[in-house]
């Protein structure tokens, strides 16, 4: 049966979810776990090299490899779980199947530890958790934002949007301060800040599961969409992405803006996940002040937010996106010349107000460059996200192999740039090419 839209109750189940699922975003790829795995993965004997099913690796670079191959399963599995939330009413039920696969993976990160002895246990179980947490967290976003056109009318789709990001950011503000109180205060529960760490994963799978509860509950089940389709959902999503590919290469904005996302998206997301790992590893830095920096970067973020919002008006999207992936360039060249905690601190404040920016500024131009009046632009929006998780791939395996080959995460920030660098050349050509068409249409005119 079909939602009643814009209904109160149903918009809040639906932003509790954001409000669970956060608790990964924050905790297990951004603050806690990465310095926790850079803890306890290097050691004197070995320095920072681990053997994962009998094959070495640098510590940092596994991560990546183990982060980058679960995205890569989400962007073959993304079309054929858009298909299914598309055409067969299913997507409570496959909400709740991502959701219990991302909070019990993260609970299950608690089993992996290093003894007095400086061993390792359930290494490779921790490191499959930690991929598998992240296809859930993904996985559960695909049905998540499905639900948007099914509870909220066009014009109140904005808003509600709007509400859930700010609900995530409220909770994952919430779970980082609550588990950030046994590992600050271990002394006092008289525990390590290993163990403290570990308690925190479990924290993160009970409060991601638990508050998940609210939205299984309130939100409706999927409307079922099968009967215009001749082919099986498995397929449905592939076909669904060619046909958007051939409506792309027609529309000459936005054919030209996809590359350039790509591009600097390389960069973007891969500068947030490894974030913590540099300021672990390279910098010695604490769990609790990369914790703080995290909890600054997410604050000014929405600062970054607003203020691109507003700019946007003034001069227009691309420009200000090209403003916006030259600062990134500028940040990520400076990575190779930090070397104290206070010029971290510089650099994070410096993301934190481009992060947001660039991640809200991108979804509402590619929404601008799409056909505005056409009945369902899922299959468009799922186009932007295979491309984004793409991104995501090509950055972690490129920052990793480059680790592996030199040692020095600077490097690898370095090799990021070039792709700031295309993402920013691919912007200004689009910048004069939109400057070239209103000209042309003023001499129609």
């Amino acid at each position: 049966m079909e939602a009643v839209k814009n209904n109160k109750r149903t918009i809040w189940g639906w932003a509790m979810f954001d409000w669970a699922n956060q608790a990964y975003n924050m905790v297990i790829t951004s603050t806690i776990f990465p310095a926790y795995y850079v803890g306890i993965t290097a050691n004197a004997k070995n320095g920072d090299i681990v053997t994962f099913f009998g094959h070495k690796f640098v510590n940092t670079v596994l991560s990546n490899y183990v982060l980058g191959l679960s995205y890569l399963l989400i962007v073959v599995l993304l079309p054929i779980l858009t298909s299914i939330a598309d055409y067969k009413g299913q997507k409570k039920l496959y909400l709740q199947m991502f959701t219990w696969l991302g909070s019990l993976a993260c609970a299950g990160l608690y089993f992996m530890y290093q003894d007095d002895h400086a061993h390792l246990h359930n290494f490779e179980w921790g490191m499959v958790c930690f991929g598998l947490a992240c296809v859930g967290y993904c996985g559960g976003f695909v049905f998540y934002n499905s639900y948007l056109p099914q509870i909220a009318t066009e014009d109140q789709v904005d808003a509600v949007s709007a509400k859930g990001f700010i609900y995530g950011f409220a909770g994952s503000i919430v779970v980082q301060v609550l588990c950030l109180i046994p590992v600050m205060a271990h002394n006092t529960f008289g525990i390590t800040e290993d163990y403290a760490a570990r308690i925190s994963f479990i924290i993160v799978g009970i409060w991601w599961i638990g508050f998940s509860f609210i939205a299984f509950y309130i939100l409706p089940k999927g409307v079922p969409n099968a009967g215009s389709h001749q082919y099986n959902v498995f397929t449905g999503g592939f076909m669904e992405l060619a046909k958007v590919w051939k409506k792309v290469k027609q529309l000459p904005l936005l054919k030209r803006f996809l590359p350039s996302f790509f591009f600097y998206s390389v960069g973007v997301q891969t500068i947030m996940l490894v974030a913590a790992n540099f300021g672990a590893k390279e910098l010695k830095m604490e769990e609790d002040h990369l914790i703080i920096i995290i909890l600054v970067i997410q604050v000014v973020a929405i600062i970054g937010a607003a203020l691109t919002a507003k700019l946007s008006e003034r001069f227009g999207n691309v420009k200000v996106l090209s403003a916006i992936v030259f600062v990134w360039c500028l940040i990520c060249a400076s990575v190779y010349f930090i070397a104290n905690e206070f010029q971290f601190y510089i650099a994070a404040f410096a993301v934190g107000l481009v992060m947001g920016g660039v991640q809200s500024l991108s979804r509402s131009t590619f929404s601008k460059f799409i056909p505005q009046n056409i009945p369902d632009t899922a299959s468009y929006f799922s186009f932007y996200d295979v491309t984004e998780k793409l991104s995501i791939v090509v950055g972690l395996f490129t920052f990793g192999f480059v680790e592996a080959k030199t040692h020095e995460m600077r490097d690898s920030a370095l090799v990021l740039d070039c792709f700031f660098v295309i993402g920013l050349f691919l912007l200004l050509l689009l910048v004069a090419y939109q400057s070239k068409s209103k000209s042309a249409e003023a001499v129609m005119a």
